[in-house]
Formats: structure tokens, sequence, C-alpha cells
């Protein structure tokens, strides 16, 4: 490989066997189905899903493309830095904040320099949630592991004795910034849960 073309084709091969290993990376929440845990690829895959399906339900109207890029990337970090359980994090904000920083320097920066710059600023952005877009793919981030743990009877929040107020307190603010109706929603899905399993 010796022309420019080949040296950032090379690059962007470089890149995408990297991704490959965020299938290794596991994730705390079980498949619906209860069989195992997720995987981290898995995760990003499904939440680009929930972009395309339920957009509409976005608060204000977010380009749905856009969104399914931030999903798409914002958990490539993990390679480096790992999960981080909502519930049973031993890492603190500070110093997981800075792993993943350190994270997406180097994995970005396998990528030519305009195309590693493009990617890691969508990380950025969806990081700092402040645009439409962020803000809904982080209340869909919140969303799909919501949705697990009640498929399989409480998951997470069983096994870390997580109350109502709590899954309130955790989910509702993030889901809420971005979607209204998806949070209401939720909030009567997690209320019957709870109701149900008699454990407030």
């Amino acid at each position: 490989m010796g022309t420019t073309n080949d040296v950032g084709l090379k690059a962007q091969f470089d890149f995408l066997l990297e991704l490959d290993r965020l299938k290794s990376v596991v994730r705390q929440s079980s498949l619906a189905n209860g069989s195992r845990r997720e995987n981290s690829a898995e995760h990003s895959w499904h939440l680009a899903m929930f972009a395309l399906v339920l957009s509409e339900h976005a608060d204000v109207q977010v380009n749905v493309a856009h969104a399914v890029r931030l999903l798409l990337v914002h958990d490539i970090v993990e390679i480096d830095a790992g999960d981080a359980p909502i519930h049973a994090n031993t890492l603190s904000r500070p110093e997981l904040e800075a792993a993943e920083y350190r994270a997406a320097e180097r994995i970005f920066g396998l990528l030519p320099t305009q195309q590693a710059q493009r990617l890691r600023d969508m990380w950025l952005e969806f990081e700092a949630g402040q645009s439409p877009e962020a803000r809904f793919a982080k209340a869909l981030d919140r969303l799909q592991p919501l949705l697990l743990n009640i498929a399989v009877g409480g998951g997470t929040w069983k096994e870390n004795a997580i109350t109502e107020q709590q899954v309130v307190e955790r989910y509702g603010p993030a889901i809420k910034g971005g979607s209204t109706a998806l949070w209401d929603a939720a909030r009567d899905l997690v209320r019957t849960h709870f109701s149900a399993s008699g454990s407030r």
C-alpha cells in the first residue's frame, strides 16, 4: 500500500477491525429472553433501531439519520474504558470521563485525520447532550435497558436491590429530556412492574 488512498483505506480497515472488540464488551442488561447479557455492539445496534422506530415521539423534530450516527458511535469508547453500569459503577464520574476521553483519542485516532475528527465530534456531541439529536439519543440509551429490565422481571434492578424511586431518579431525567411521551409510557411500565413485584 503505497498511495495516500491506500494508506487511508488501511487506516479505515484497522479502525473497523478494532470495532470488532465492542462485541466482547459485556453489559449488565440481559437480552429480553433472559438467555444472556447483551454486549455493547448489540446495544448500539438496538439503539439505532430505537431511533428509527421511535423518532416521532421526540419532543422536538430530530434528524433521525444523525441520531442514529450518534448512537452507533456513543459506546465505542467502551472498547478501552469498559461498560459503566448505571447501578453498580466502581469508578468516580471524573475517572470514568478521563478513561473515556483517552479511549476516544486512541480509537477514533486510528482513522484518517478528518474522519477521526468527525467521529470524535459525534461522540462529544452525544456526551454533551445539548443538541436535539443528542438529547433524544440519550433518552433512548436509558429507555432500552429499562425495557429490557422489565422484560426479564427486574434484571439489574433486582440484582442491585433498586427501588422504584431510584429507577425514576436514574432513568427519568434522561428519557424525559428527549421525549416526554416516551417517559410517560416508561413511567407507567415501571409503576406496573413494581406494583406486580410488590417491591417499591
